[in-house]
């Protein structure tokens, strides 16, 4: 049955809009309503478009204007069995114009290839944390704009270094808060992949020991971090110059190393989520204003079982020089593994001296080497830093070289946790076991790429220069 009526030209309110090629095209569509007994056909005379909305609406919300609206409505008995039958070629040609639209799009991001999956996987994940951090002061989702203008446009002065993830820019945000900023670089596989492991474990995790996300911005093709700024660099700007290395005291230095210890075991054991590191190492220790450690650098790190005493990754990932020996030349990786680089880092803190490089220690090719010969030759106190000697106390500087050997051991059974370590370093009369022989198969290189890798930080931010062998 035709109900012809006249009404004034408009949208309903619901309704979505489909926009046709030809004005004078006018046709009939079937919409099927779901969970219904009934449906209407609309043929709509002299417009531009074609729409559908609420039976109960379609006297609603309507402007100025005049044209010719036929309702068909079904039989009132309803059919069960409910199907879209086009009438006229003006809706053939409105399909295939979608069709042609479809193939068009598809085929021009065909070329951008996986980087797109990332970019859609990345934005779904992103989602999903921003809605579980709604009501978190932590976390932020800055828009391009903001970052752009903070950085003067992502202007070269403001440039602190580049690494593997890509530029790293000093900027401030619009109420004056000094921030870091890391952009992705273009076609960077592996730093979309240390992107969505940032945005995923450091946004969840807060401790004075762990260097602060402020938030991160997904753009079309801009991923960005945002983290607070660190004025006084990385340890390891300090640590491996001569000049700068005697700035830091003793009180300095004893600051660090509980600093950082505290920070593995809130990572270890009393986070939300049971995080192994990875690739702990004095340039992803990065110091405040006050000189305090801040662990930096999450792009490695993964989610551990609590249950579990050991995970297997094929892909091993870190820094040469700290890797634990297990996990270099196995994949095999624990809190354990955190352990062993920590007492790398702590060898390094107290002798001032690099363990992975050029320079050779005594008869050893490395500093943990070193370390083993005069441990067992009774010469512990030739590895204090000699700005250091005189103005420490010996007997702590020796027990903290003493705890550095049993985080190196070989065996990941045999090292102390991180609780543990702390309690050796802070507790002057506990007795502390000898150590068995340290892990020298660290010193391999597990990249993939087979390159020798040094690293350093700019400002704030660890970058990673890489020279080819």
């Amino acid at each position: 049955m035709f109900i012809p009526k006249v009404l004034p030209a408009g949208t309903p309110h619901h309704a979505f809009s489909l926009p046709t090629p030809n004005a004078a095209i006018a046709g009939t569509i079937s919409l099927i309503w779901e969970n219904s007994e009934r449906y209407i056909s609309l043929i709509w005379e002299n417009s531009e478009s074609l729409w559908y909305g609420n039976l109960t609406n379609m006297q609603d919300g309507y402007k100025s204007g005049a044209g010719t609206l036929y309702l068909r409505v079904a039989n009132s008995s309803g059919h069960k069995l409910l199907w879209i039958a086009g009438v006229l070629p003006s809706i053939g040609f409105l399909i295939f114009c979608l069709i042609l639209f479809i193939w068009i799009s598809r085929s021009k991001n065909k070329g951008k290839g996986k980087q797109d999956g990332h970019h859609s996987i990345m934005t779904s994940d992103a989602i999903k944390l921003w809605e579980g951090e709604k009501t978190s002061t932590y976390f932020a989702v800055f828009s391009f704009s903001q970052i752009r203008n903070g950085t003067d446009k992502f202007s070269t002065e403001n440039m602190l270094g580049e690494g593997g993830f890509g530029p790293v820019y000093k900027g401030h945000l619009p109420d004056g808060q000094e921030i870091a900023v890391k952009r992705l670089a273009a076609n960077s596989g592996q730093g979309l992949t240390e992107f969505k492991n940032e945005v995923l474990l450091i946004a969840k995790l807060q401790h004075s020991n762990l260097v602060r996300l402020l938030g991160c911005c997904i753009e079309e093709e801009e991923m960005l971090l945002v983290y607070e700024y660190m004025p006084n660099k990385s340890l390891d700007f300090f640590l491996f110059e001569k000049s700068r290395r005697a700035l830091l005291d003793w009180e300095m230095r004893m600051n660090i190393i509980e600093g950082v210890a505290q920070g593995l075991i809130y990572l270890h054991k009393h986070s939300r989520l049971r995080v192994i590191h990875r690739d702990l190492k004095a340039s992803n220790i990065l110091l405040d204003t006050d000189m305090n450690p801040k662990i930096s650098d999450f792009g490695m790190a993964r989610i551990f079982d609590p249950k579990g005493t050991q995970a297997n990754t094929k892909r091993v990932v870190g820094t040469y020089g700290y890797m634990a020996p297990e996990y270099a030349m196995a994949g095999n990786f624990s809190t354990k593994s955190d352990v062993f680089s920590y007492g790398v880092l702590l060898l390094e803190i107290i002798s001032g001296m690099r363990n992975a490089g050029p320079r050779r220690h005594g008869n050893s090719v490395s500093l943990l080497g070193y370390a083993w010969e005069l441990w067992n030759e009774g010469r512990c106190h030739e590895l204090i830093d000699k700005p250091l000697r005189g103005r420490c106390p010996e007997n702590v500087a020796l027990r903290c070289i003493h705890v550095s050997l049993l985080c190196v051991q070989e065996q990941a059974a045999d090292r102390p946790s991180m609780t543990e370590v702390i309690s050796m370093i802070t507790n002057g009369s506990a007795t502390l076991p000898d150590p068995k022989q340290p892990g020298f198969l660290s010193m391999l290189v597990p990249n993939e790429t087979d390159v020798a890798e040094e690293t350093c930080s700019l400002n704030g931010l660890s970058v990673t220069i890489l020279d080819g062998r």
